[in-house]
């Protein structure tokens, strides 16, 4: 009887264990698929919580369906949906969808359609198509070019919108150059309408490359797009404002720890975040405010929390916030960027990210954990005492790469596009791309050419961090432009007094004269070579060629009649050694603002105050022949050869751009103002139209680099012990008293 019973009752557990298993009730473990899971999306159990702005460890990957619970707006299926029918290249990649052959026929050229006829343009497109057509990258010639971009306005595909463009997809289907968007670059910032804002342009785009903004990782094609800032129309064209950290206050708190000041949304995507906002305000240095006064008809929608949180909105200042505060949270809104992104760079707000999903603006070159605290809007609780875990050490080294990242690539709409095409170039021409690096570390990619070298080393940016030092010899390269008729001439006598420095590897003498070249005897006999180049077309550009004879890093540039003693060399290079990066030289220039003529002045007073030093007499890496060449546009290089001036000032202008600090002046003898550089040091009236000339090329440079990027220093180096009272013997620069 017992017997028959347990057989009744396994035979009824093995008949439902059978039932479950048809139907679906139990599933088996798939060969370890969650185990490898939760190891792909950054879980491990003896992770500690992230110090620093170490990114707040993420629950799933972004290109995996997202639960209903997070998502309520838009379901899987209505994305997909829409992610297929507008981005059926998703699988596009450089070696898929675009053609290198042109790129390596003719180097990395971009041809911009012409402005077709009745087509309206926004502000914000018609200058990024001028800052592309001003370019070194243009091209008139659709034969050479290598990428195009359109020049029907795709940066606003919000359907609702005045400057959505309709017809989008007929008009753009009709260029004969199309080519189902291969080799074409779409420039967008708004995608998308109420309510979802899904990243639907309206059109096929194809094989072309998107340089977007608030692109989603799930949409976003790695190394083929590119991730780009929301920026307003009011963002400068060119130039832009320095970042606003002034000085770098130790310990660097200010007098908040996390602020945000926004508005909120009652409902539609975008709101849950900003919703949650009140749970974290403190009211002391945690201030997260938000308002519901936004839209027609806002006082529809409001909840119970809308009066107080309005109020509490009015009480505070943005601006004193955004500036008296340690970090700056950075939410999503309707879309997933946010204007709040540049403003903290730009302010040393450190940006606390809380936009899920969102692929960072260049995150291609970019290593955002040196510069943000990426954070989880599923974490919001936890930000506060997240980022007051983070030390003050790693605080200040946060806010100086804001600063850096701010002015190297976001201050204006041209740096954004400018560092766009860059980015396309450095995957066309893989050979001369950039390092990691380059992009993260002062001067910025924009200013570090990978075609001049591929090794780092070649550049005086990197020496500290390669603990390397430049070559310990300078070339001198001597500006000709009067024929050599005397023996007595100052070009010969500083010929000599060059070559005796013990630091000089070699003379370059640059003929820009018109008389031919003088006889080999005609040359004093030196130690070292002594090398005689015409120049090209006889230009004043040329003495800033990358010419293949420079070998040594520094380069002495003089003009025929700079009078300088062998004593006066070595201490000048001396002293560019420690500065490799900066101007190091003697004759010294200085500008100011005229605010009767609203325009920039020069002058040459003798004051404790200078911006320039002038290229007749200046060591500089020589770097900055090759930046001089192919950096600078031709306008600039052409009026400074028409008017046979300005060179030094353009020179100065850019060395200053890139490094962000005036040049250094060294001691000199005080009869250089009268016989250094006569035909520049003298003041009106003596010499008023060159005076005017260059007063016009300072305004004119200005102008290109959207604002002015000199300097002002009251830094003279002298030698240790110059003018002391005591022996003359004691000191090792002895003959400059002297002189």
């Amino acid at each position: 009887m017992q017997a028959k019973k347990r057989y009744l009752i396994l035979l009824s557990a093995g008949t439902c264990l059978v039932l479950l298993f048809y139907f679906g009730g139990v599933q088996l473990p798939s060969s370890g698929r969650n185990r490898h899971d939760r190891s792909h999306n950054g879980y491990r159990p003896d992770q500690p919580w992230p110090h620093f702005s170490d990114p707040l460890q993420q629950f799933l990957l972004w290109d995996q369906p997202d639960t209903e619970e997070y998502n309520i707006h838009i379901s899987p299926r209505q994305k997909r949906d829409v992610n297929t029918s507008v981005y059926k290249g998703k699988r596009c990649r450089m070696d898929s969808c675009f053609d290198f052959s042109a790129c390596k026929r003719n180097d990395f050229k971009v041809y911009v359609y012409p402005q077709q006829k009745g087509e309206k343009i926004s502000e914000s497109y018609q200058n990024i198509l001028s800052i592309v057509e001003g370019s070194r990258f243009y091209t008139t010639d659709p034969g050479q070019a290598c990428l195009f971009i359109l020049s029907l306005d795709t940066l606003d595909r919000d359907s609702l919108s005045p400057q959505y463009v309709h017809n989008l997809k007929t008009k753009v289907q009709n260029l004969h150059l199309w080519n189902n968007g291969r080799n074409h670059l779409i420039f967008n910032l708004y995608s998308g309408t109420w309510p979802d804002y899904t990243e639907d342009l309206g059109f096929d785009i194809g094989q072309a490359m998107l340089a977007k903004a608030s692109i989603s990782t799930e949409i976003f094609r790695p190394n083929f797009d590119v991730s780009i800032p929301l920026f307003s129309k009011e963002h400068p064209r060119t130039g832009g404002d320095r970042g606003y950290l002034k000085y770098n206050s130790i310990p660097p708190f200010r007098k908040y720890m996390l602020v945000f000041k926004g508005k909120r949304y009652l409902t539609g995507i975008g709101s849950d975040t900003r919703n949650a906002l009140y749970h974290v305000h403190n009211q002391e240095d945690v201030v997260l405010l938000t308002t519901c006064k936004h839209g027609k008809d806002w006082q529809k929608h409001k909840d119970a929390r809308c009066e107080k949180d309005n109020a509490e909105y009015d009480k505070y200042d943005y601006r004193e916030m955004l500036h008296n505060s340690t970090f700056c949270l950075v939410p999503r809104g309707r879309r997933l960027g946010s204007f709040r992104f540049l403003e903290a760079l730009q302010a040393a707000c450190v940006p606390v990210m809380l936009s899920n999903g969102w692929e960072l603006p260049f995150s291609e070159i970019i290593n955002w954990n040196t510069a943000a605290v990426i954070g989880d809007e599923r974490l919001l609780l936890q930000i506060p005492s997240t980022v007051r875990s983070i030390h003050q050490d790693k605080i200040l080294a946060l806010r100086q790469q804001t600063q850096f990242l701010w002015e190297a690539y976001f201050s204006s709409v041209e740096k954004i596009v400018l560092t766009t095409l860059e980015i396309i170039q450095d995957r066309v021409l893989q050979q001369e791309s950039r390092s990691t690096l380059m992009w993260n570390s002062h001067p910025g990619g924009l200013f570090a050419l990978p075609q001049y070298s591929a090794h780092l080393g070649d550049f005086p940016f990197y020496y500290a961090t390669l603990g390397i030092k430049p070559y310990p010899k300078f070339t001198a390269v001597i500006h000709a432009v009067t024929p050599l008729v005397s023996q007595s001439q100052p070009i010969l006598k500083l010929l000599v007094s060059v070559a005796k420095s013990q630091y000089c590897a070699q003379i370059i003498v640059l003929w820009n004269c018109d008389k031919p070249l003088p006889a080999k005897h005609r040359w004093p006999a030196t130690s070292v070579p002594v090398i005689v180049i015409e120049g090209e077309n006889k230009v004043m550009s040329s003495r800033f060629l990358p010419y293949e004879t420079i070998v040594t890093d520094a380069v002495l540039s003089l003009d025929e009649d700079t009078v300088l003693s062998t004593t006066e060399v070595d201490f000048a290079f001396t002293v560019w050694q420690s500065f490799p990066e900066r101007l190091v030289g003697y004759p010294a220039r200085s500008h100011f603002w005229d605010s009767n003529k609203e325009r920039w002045g020069y002058t040459s007073k003798w004051t404790n105050d200078y911006s320039m030093v002038l290229t007749g007499a200046a060591i500089y890496h020589r770097y900055y022949h090759f930046l001089y060449t192919n950096f600078l546009p031709a306008s600039l290089k052409g009026m400074v050869d028409q008017l046979a001036n300005c060179e030094d000032i353009l020179m100065n202008f850019l060395v200053s751009a890139v490094t962000k600090l005036p040049p250094i002046k060294v001691t000199q003898k005080k009869q250089y103002k009268e016989t250094m550089m006569g035909q520049v040091s003298l003041a009106p009236p003596h010499n008023l139209s060159l005076w005017i000339f260059r007063q016009t090329c300072m305004n004119k440079f200005a102008s290109w680099f959207g604002g002015m990027p000199l300097v002002h220093s009251q830094m003279r180096l002298d030698p240790v012990l110059f003018k002391d009272q005591v022996s003359i013997l004691r000191k090792k620069y002895r003959d400059i008293e002297r002189l």
